[in-house]
């Protein structure tokens, strides 16, 4: 069933997601992850049965694991609540950086690309960001910035000799 192996996908890249937030942030603390989904508390032919004469007038189905969502939090409250700009931006490298993780673990190949990075992320972040980066990505990697010095000279912080195309 596919609610099941999401659940079970998602306890796993959490796992490593968290391990990334913690290298890119610094901070003890990390964000947890709940699935919701209405399949946790009845099954889905009863879901389904249920929402019949609302998904047919709405021409639409309502219910299943299509609305499943992700709430992120920090401690007990909604991560988009209470993150700044740079724990939401350390987030989503977190969760790009595990998801490029997985994929390599299941021997296959991918493009890792990073849009932005510099956005919104205080010096220490970017420095531990590309510092992963650089150590483990086997592969390619494109990074997008506006400001071709500023790439530059993180790399040289943190050792590694890159090649540059301006557009």
């Amino acid at each position: 069933m596919i609610h099941e192996t999401r659940k079970q996908f998602l306890t796993n890249f959490m796992q490593v997601a968290r391990t990334f937030y913690t290298r890119i942030s610094g901070e003890a603390y990390v964000p947890g992850m709940q699935y919701q989904s209405a399949l946790e508390h009845q099954p889905l032919e009863t879901l389904l049965r249920e929402s019949r004469n609302k998904d047919i007038m709405l021409q639409r189905t309502t219910t299943g694991i299509h609305k499943d969502e992700l709430l992120f939090t920090l401690g007990e409250l909604p991560f988009r609540n209470i993150a700044s700009q740079g724990q939401r931006k350390s987030l989503l490298f977190a969760l790009k950086f595990a998801e490029y993780e997985i994929i390599k673990q299941q021997k296959k190949h991918c493009l890792l690309l990073l849009d932005d990075v510099f956005e919104k992320l205080d010096a220490q972040r970017v420095q531990n960001l590309m510092q992963w980066v650089c150590e483990a990505c086997a592969g390619q990697v494109l990074i997008t910035d506006t400001h071709h010095e500023r790439l530059e000279r993180t790399f040289k912080e943190v050792g590694i000799d890159a090649q540059y195309v301006n557009l």
